[in-house]
Parts: structure tokens; C-alpha cells; sequence
């Protein structure tokens, strides 16, 4: 018999496997290897400019492109290419700096986190003029009730746990960047709003939805969607990132991102990474970048904050992230996308979205600063 050629893709996947396989049976070894900044920066690079060249076909102003543009903004932090930035500012001038259609729909006013990171690097005046309106327009007049999910007009509150990721990081930023803390304090009440109510306080993780509180998954646990608490942790990262250290509400974020990221670490799976659902992954054992993504980029950050152990939370970082870049192909192209969703799916392996890329280019950009910390560190 003449020997079977392997394909180079074939012997890609091999590879990955076996390094997930060592990885696997040896804790803390992904954070012994000599990982370099300039490694993660180029593989960011390559995923962001695979993203540019197959441009998402959802509308600019869409939550999907909100989250890319953030990983986008991320990148642009670390890359000394400016073109990443001029991309966002391009996006800006082509949306007019507006925000989605909805005015009271958390999604629709994601996309406003870049436009006043933008404005607080180039001072454009222009960049949250319309922003500060429609913001000064809900203050005005707030659209209040239950955040129960059959009541009318719910989905102009933050009732489910995404929300957390899209809107308050964008009143946050907002203050920031107009000096007004009453944008501040808008996020801040309406986070504890919706933590107080979709938040498990045994589990120390959040249901995605009033719907999900008495559903459970086909082991008997409760189900908590993977990508669900990503948005959460990814949404806290953005918040701590601007309240500021003497707020009345500073510890209890603290305190939140603690709990949860302790939880989290006893659920990442062997090969490093989360699965769609947190609880039950044996019915899910598909592996999922989107909320692996935004896992690594909440407990680098966590790590390189000081708000987690670094001996017990780099290696886990690390781990994930060799189990990203394990699903970033030859092109650049991150596959392993759970397609938009509510509750734990299966899905095509090879599906990927613009939302995955932006975890992911936030995610390297939090590690990025944890590898240069560390090479400074060891006076390398």
C-alpha cells in the first residue's frame, strides 16, 4: 500500500490537537512557554485583517459590528499601525456618528463605546454630539417597568444579560468623556438592576433571561449560556475600566468580577476552553470562541489589574488563548462562532461573525499587556 499523504489543513488540525493535548495534562505549561507579545500582535493582526477584507453585512451601527469595532479599538491600542483606528473613524463618518434605530434598545447604542473612545484620543466634538442627545433624551425620559421578559416594552430596559456588555460601558464612556456623572450613574443603578435580578447568587453566574430561570439543561443543571455570562464578564471589564476607584458602587463591581471569575476558572474545560453551556458542556462539546474569547479578555484583564491571583489565573489565560489561535486559520479567518444567539446551540465549526472577532482582539490585547508586564518583570 503506498503511504496516505495528509493535507496541510489535516496536519494543521493534528497539531492543534496534540498542543491542546499536552496542554491538557500539564497546568500551567501554556504559561511557561515563551510567548511573546509580538506573537500575539501578529496573530491579532492577521484575524483583524481578515475581518477587513470579508466585511460583516449587518448595518455599521449594529451590536454585531459594535463588538468587532471594539476589538478593533483594542487592537488599535497596541498596533503601531494607525490604519486600524482610521477604520473606525471611517465606520463613525459613514453612521454620521449616530447610534442603532431604536433609541431605548441597549444594542443599538453599543456602537457609542467606539465613538467616545475615538473622541476622547481626537477630541472631535462631533464624534457624541449625537450620542449626548439621545442619552439626554432617555434621562428625560426613561422607559421604567419590569425587567420580567413577557412585559411589554422589556427590551427597552437591560433585562437580558447581554445588555451588559452593550449598554452600559457606553454611558460609561460617555461620562468620561463629557465630565457628566450622571451618565455614569445611569449605568451603574441599571447594572444593579439587572444583576439584582438575573444574577445567581449561588452560582455566581447570570441567567440570560427571566425565561431561562427555571430551565435546565439534560444532566439536571441549571443552563447558563456560555456567551451569555461573556457578555456579562466582558461588560464588567468595561465598566471597571471607567468607575472610578473611589465610587460608592466601585467594590461591588470588584466584588462581582471576583465571584464570577472564580467560578469561571473551575468551568474552563481541559483543552482551555468554555463551552455554550457552562454547566452541562458533555451536551455541547463543541468548542465556542465567542465566549472563550470574552473570558480570556476578563481575567487577563483581572490578572493584569492586580484583582486576581496571577499564579493561579495567568495559566489559565494562557490556555485559552493557545485554544484560540488553535481555531484562527491559515487566512486569519476564527471559526467556532456560536451564530447569534439566546441559550446554548450546536452549530457549524467552521461559522464564524464579526462579534467573535472583537472577543478575540480584545481578549489578545489584555494578554498582550500581560506577556510585556511579564518579560518587563523578569528583565527580559
Amino acid at each position: 500500500m503506498k503511504p496516505t499523504l495528509l493535507s496541510w489543513s489535516a496536519v494543521r488540525l493534528l497539531g492543534a490537537a496534540l498542543a491542546l493535548t499536552l496542554l491538557a495534562g500539564a497546568p500551567g505549561a501554556a504559561a511557561e512557554r515563551a510567548v511573546t507579545p509580538a506573537a500575539t500582535l501578529a496573530v491579532m493582526q492577521r484575524v483583524a485583517d481578515w475581518q477587513l477584507a470579508h466585511p460583516s453585512t449587518y448595518p455599521e451601527d449594529d451590536w454585531t459590528q459594535a463588538v468587532g469595532d471594539a476589538g478593533m479599538m483594542a487592537l488599535a491600542g497596541i498596533a503601531a499601525d494607525s490604519r486600524y483606528r482610521d477604520a473606525m473613524v471611517s465606520m463613525g463618518r459613514r453612521n454620521e456618528w449616530k447610534l442603532g434605530p431604536s433609541m431605548y434598545h441597549a444594542d443599538d447604542y453599543a456602537v457609542g463605546q467606539t465613538y467616545a473612545e475615538l473622541y476622547l484620543q481626537l477630541r472631535d466634538p462631533d464624534m457624541i454630539a449625537p450620542m449626548r442627545a439621545q442619552f439626554d433624551y432617555m434621562l428625560a425620559h426613561p422607559r421604567e417597568g419590569s425587567l420580567n421578559w413577557i412585559t411589554p416594552g422589556v427590551l427597552h430596559r437591560w433585562a437580558w444579560c447581554d445588555s451588559l456588555f452593550m449598554g452600559p460601558p457606553a454611558w460609561a464612556r460617555l461620562a468620561a468623556a463629557t465630565g457628566e456623572h450622571r451618565y455614569l450613574e445611569f449605568a451603574v443603578a441599571n447594572w444593579w438592576r439587572t444583576s439584582d435580578y438575573l444574577y445567581d447568587k449561588e452560582e455566581h453566574l447570570y441567567y440570560r433571561d427571566s425565561r431561562f430561570f427555571k430551565q435546565r439543561e439534560a444532566n439536571g443543571r441549571k443552563m447558563f449560556w456560555g456567551r451569555g455570562n461573556g457578555w456579562v464578564m466582558g461588560g464588567l471589564v468595561r465598566m471597571l475600566q471607567y468607575v472610578p476607584a473611589g465610587h460608592p458602587s466601585r467594590a461591588r463591581f470588584v466584588q462581582q468580577f471576583t465571584e464570577m471569575s472564580e467560578k469561571l476558572l473551575t468551568l474552563q474545560q481541559r483543552d482551555g476552553m468554555w463551552r455554550a453551556s457552562l454547566l452541562d458542556p458533555a451536551s455541547y462539546p463543541l468548542q465556542e470562541t465567542s465566549g472563550t474569547g470574552l473570558y480570556t479578555y476578563a481575567l487577563a484583564y483581572g490578572v493584569n489589574q492586580g484583582l486576581l491571583d496571577r499564579a493561579r489565573f495567568a495559566p489559565a489565560v494562557a490556555k485559552a488563548w493557545d485554544a484560540l489561535v488553535a481555531n484562527v486559520d491559515a487566512a486569519g479567518k476564527l471559526t467556532h462562532v456560536q451564530p447569534i444567539g439566546e441559550d446554548p446551540k450546536a452549530f457549524d465549526p467552521g461559522s464564524t461573525d464579526v462579534y467573535g472577532v472583537g472577543a478575540f482582539l480584545m481578549a489578545g490585547s489584555e494578554l498582550h499587556r500581560m506577556q510585556a508586564r511579564g518579560a518587563a518583570n523578569s528583565g527580559d
